[in-house]
């Protein structure tokens, strides 16, 4: 770390050899390019990205600085500003006063006891994707994935069977997220204002996703059913410690969209490098199955997620090696002070999971694959932000008790009746675009157990 005495000196950084250079480092190999840098230059590292003032926080205190010890300093950052044109003002988005209503009216729809029910979906969708498949047959583990984790968002949302839209929906949210990749880069307002081809692409894939959650919504609004999903409970909600209102079709359709999203791909990667990772390690793999096997014959309960901890230290280490998040950002309100250095105002702040998570000096021998990392005495003697997958502070993704149910059932109820095998030759590359995800295909082999 640096010394505690603020230094009014530039940390350092890569430099730029000409005009532009760094932009064309950044938008091409975004990062490869911050690995390479924190490798280099430390804890704090600078660099310019066109007029953009970039720091990069490699350090636990630094992240936990900005999450929590002055998160009041900080705004979201340029890519959430961005995705505004999709996300409205859910609660990714939204900032301040409007985003603590949205939190205080959205919270019940994750409480623990209704993450409990939503987990009797989770496993009916998990145990009917598993029954499709047959013995000796080569999939797509990521495709499979995204088309369960698409269906028990849409259950649990929305009450809603998504099957027969399933490929049409799939193909809206991977075109908005190509969108969100340009959208981050400087000069995106104005490549914005241009006729061009994903611009296109991108307001027709809003304009379908807007019509099936406006449909799905004057439906339960005309019919004002109670059916125990997120959409209802968005319905219902009213903000008894504020002004006593609800939400508006248009917060509730934001919010939808938000959760379609956040819920949707994320869930998927995870699962797919968790797949990957398993058929890696044989001996891994024999202990889950056998903590799997003591469940009995009978489909898993949300219940017994008590007696799967071997199956959470699995995905809580795949998450480590390959957070579905991999970077979040902030933009300084004020000027501030950190490892010794003074941040000027307006700066964007950078924090990589990819990259803490795989710090030796907080995960030795960082690139194995070791779920015993995650026995509670070895995870408390860690600092708290040397692993960050749903991020932290007020804003922590108020997903994430669905997120690791949700994991954890699905690899519960698949490995109770099949054995996945990987068929590339290398591993799977990685692909860092709003969450990180497989590079091609991840196909695999199903065996009957």
């Amino acid at each position: 770390m640096p010394s505690k005495v603020p230094d009014s000196r530039t940390p350092p950084g890569p430099p730029a050899r000409f005009p532009g250079h760094m932009l064309m480092r950044f938008a091409r190999r975004r990062l490869p390019f911050m690995i390479e840098s924190a490798k280099k230059y430390g804890d704090i590292v600078f660099f310019k990205v066109g007029n953009e003032r970039v720091y990069l926080f490699n350090h636990p205190d630094l992240i936990r600085d900005v999450f929590v010890t002055n998160q009041k300093n900080f705004t979201k950052s340029r890519a959430l500003v961005r995705a505004k044109r999709l996300l409205g003002e859910g609660l990714l988005t939204s900032e301040g006063e409007f985003h603590l209503r949205q939190r205080r009216l959205a919270q019940p729809a994750f409480h623990r006891d209704r993450i409990a029910v939503y987990g009797r979906s989770m496993v009916e969708h998990a145990d009917r994707t598993r029954s499709s498949w047959t013995n000796g047959r080569s999939l797509d583990m990521h495709d499979e994935m995204m088309k369960l984790t698409l269906a028990i968002v849409a259950k649990t949302l929305f009450s809603a069977d998504v099957e027969k839209e399933a490929a049409e929906i799939g193909e809206a949210l991977t075109t908005t997220f190509e969108a969100f990749n340009i959208g981050i880069l400087p000069f995106s307002e104005l490549l914005e204002k241009l006729p061009l081809p994903y611009l296109k692409r991108f307001e027709a894939a809003r304009a379908r996703l807007d019509k099936t959650i406006y449909r799905i919504i004057d439906e339960r609004r005309a019919t004002g059913e109670d059916r125990g999903d997120l959409l209802s409970m968005l319905l219902l909600a009213q903000d008894t410690e504020g002004d006593g209102g609800g939400m508006t079709d248009t917060q509730i359709r934001d919010e939808a969209m938000t959760i379609f999203l956040a819920g949707h791909e994320t869930t998927a990667n995870a699962l797919s490098w968790t797949w990957y990772l398993l058929s890696q390690h044989p001996e891994i793999e024999a202990r889950f199955h056998r903590e799997v096997d003591a469940l009995g014959p009978r489909l898993p309960r949300p219940d017994d997620l008590a007696n799967l901890p071997y199956t959470r230290m699995i995905l809580a280490e795949s998450m480590r090696l390959y957070p579905p998040a991999w970077a979040v950002g902030r933009r300084a309100i004020n000027d501030f002070e950190a490892g010794g250095y003074r941040i000027p105002a307006r700066s964007m702040v950078i924090m990589s999971q990819y990259i803490t998570h795989r710090d030796p000096r907080f995960h030795p021998d960082p690139e194995r694959f070791d779920p015993e990392r995650w026995l509670p005495e070895v995870a408390a003697a860690r600092p708290r932000f040397s692993y960050f997958p749903f991020g932290g502070g007020t804003r922590i993704c108020i997903g994430e008790q669905f997120a690791w149910m949700e994991g954890i059932l699905i690899l519960a109820t698949i490995a109770q009746k099949w054995k996945l095998r990987y068929l590339g030759g290398t591993p799977p590359a990685i692909e860092p675009r709003i969450t990180l995800r497989p590079r091609g295909s991840v196909s695999m082999l199903i065996e009957k157990r």
